[in-house]
């Protein structure tokens, strides 16, 4: 029976769907995965059910994940608690790393600086998360839960952390080009105010590191995938 990998997203549009998930689909591939994308979002017909998935990833988002006012938030924070006590394995990215945290007893709050474009990170599992630099866009962050392990940090706060079969990431290593335009595409669609950014930077700066983010996604997908896919 295949392998099988569930990819929850959290925009509506289902043009930019199958986008978001960027780096990582290539990722998933190259270790003979197949997958499905999915949200939780309104407008996506049923919501996900976990049977005949080996993993779950759970991507960013555009909201906090103590907003109660969003309505989806919640269910979705019962599906990946599931999902954790069903022992799948589960890899959390920035706001999806937020929502494993707040699963788990952790805490997700503003944070004290938002981080725009890519950082170095310290890590203690080089093999896993590479160093980076890796792509940042975040006004939250996450304590780790307190059975978890922080595996890497920067001045900004926390940036992975494992515990059982999950991985939580502030950081986003499924960064490339198109999923960057899916995210611009969605930020006017919405009329975000998105106050100084500097979006033509951010791209160019996206289209600097590309190479180097796709390396190391595979290379965090791929170390994931040994430890708790055997793949």
């Amino acid at each position: 029976m295949a392998t099988r990998a569930l990819v929850l997203v959290h925009d509506p549009a289902e043009s930019r769907l199958h986008r978001i998930p960027g780096a990582l689909i290539p990722a998933l591939a190259r270790r003979d995965i197949e997958h499905d994308v999915a949200s939780f979002v309104a407008g996506h017909g049923p919501e996900p059910g976990l049977d005949g998935y080996d993993l779950l990833v759970v991507m960013g988002a555009g909201k906090s994940v103590y907003d109660q006012s969003v309505p989806w938030i919640a269910d979705e924070l019962a599906f990946v608690g599931s999902a954790v006590e069903r022992e799948l394995p589960v890899l959390g990215i920035c706001f999806g790393g937020q929502l494993l945290a707040q699963c788990l007893n952790g805490t997700v709050t503003r944070a004290a600086r938002s981080e725009i474009g890519f950082t170095l990170v310290d890590s203690d599992d080089p093999d896993l998360i590479p160093c980076g630099p890796w792509m940042q866009f975040h006004a939250d962050s996450f304590t780790p839960p307190p059975a978890a392990r922080e595996i890497a940090r920067n001045a900004a706060g926390s940036q992975a952390f494992v515990v059982g079969r999950a991985l939580g990431v502030q950081f986003h290593p499924e960064i490339t080009l198109d999923s960057f335009s899916s995210w611009t595409e969605r930020w006017t669609a919405d009329g975000e105010s998105l106050g100084n950014l500097d979006i033509d930077a951010l791209r160019h700066e996206v289209a600097h590191h590309e190479r180097r983010s796709v390396s190391i996604c595979d290379q965090l997908v791929g170390a994931f995938c040994a430890r708790h896919l055997g793949r």
